[in-house]
């Protein structure tokens, strides 16, 4: 049986991710529970890292086993648009994508509001991987819309379930 494309990957990918998801469960598990202060469990401050790290690890378990039998372990299927371009295009959009994140994280996060900061983000992060030059207008225009619909729900919403359901207040 000839493995899938990145079985071998996924596998690796999801090993880390078992291990770092246990990980932040244990440390999760260490922090202060606030019972001697007669304070909601629901609102204990290992409660979300605790549960998303279970999260990751089984994802990350379900990763792992899936590339498994996927023939992760077999003979690997070199990619097909493994060429010089591809490469080089997918190195721009690492690129991208962490200098995107780092102008998020230092630049806009505190300086401006939380919700503006993450509704530019979202928005700019859609457009810059899915605009394509070769579209025709009302493709753009629909991507553009999608991208802005999106950018608003998640400018809505992050900031409620930090402030109202976890309790956490955002720069």
């Amino acid at each position: 049986m000839q493995a899938r494309p990145l079985a071998r990957a996924d596998l690796i990918t999801g090993v880390i991710l078992v291990v770092f998801g246990i990980a932040a469960f244990a440390e999760s598990w260490g922090m202060p529970r606030l019972e001697e202060r007669s304070i909601n469990p629901w609102t204990a401050p290992g409660l979300v890292p605790g549960l998303l790290g279970i999260i990751i690890a089984l994802l990350g378990l379900v990763l792992a086993l899936r590339s498994a039998f996927a023939g992760a372990f077999g003979p690997q299927v070199p990619l097909d648009d493994d060429t010089p371009e591809e490469r080089r295009a997918a190195s721009r959009r690492l690129a991208l994508c962490s200098v995107l994140c780092f102008i998020y994280a230092v630049v806009l996060v505190g300086h401006i509001p939380f919700w503006l900061a993450t509704l530019l983000f979202v928005f700019v992060f859609i457009v810059s991987f899915e605009w394509q030059r070769d579209e025709a207008w009302p493709m753009r225009a629909r991507k553009l819309a999608i991208a802005a619909l999106i950018a608003v729900l998640a400018a809505g919403f992050i900031p409620y379930m930090f402030e109202t359901l976890f309790l956490v207040r955002l720069p």
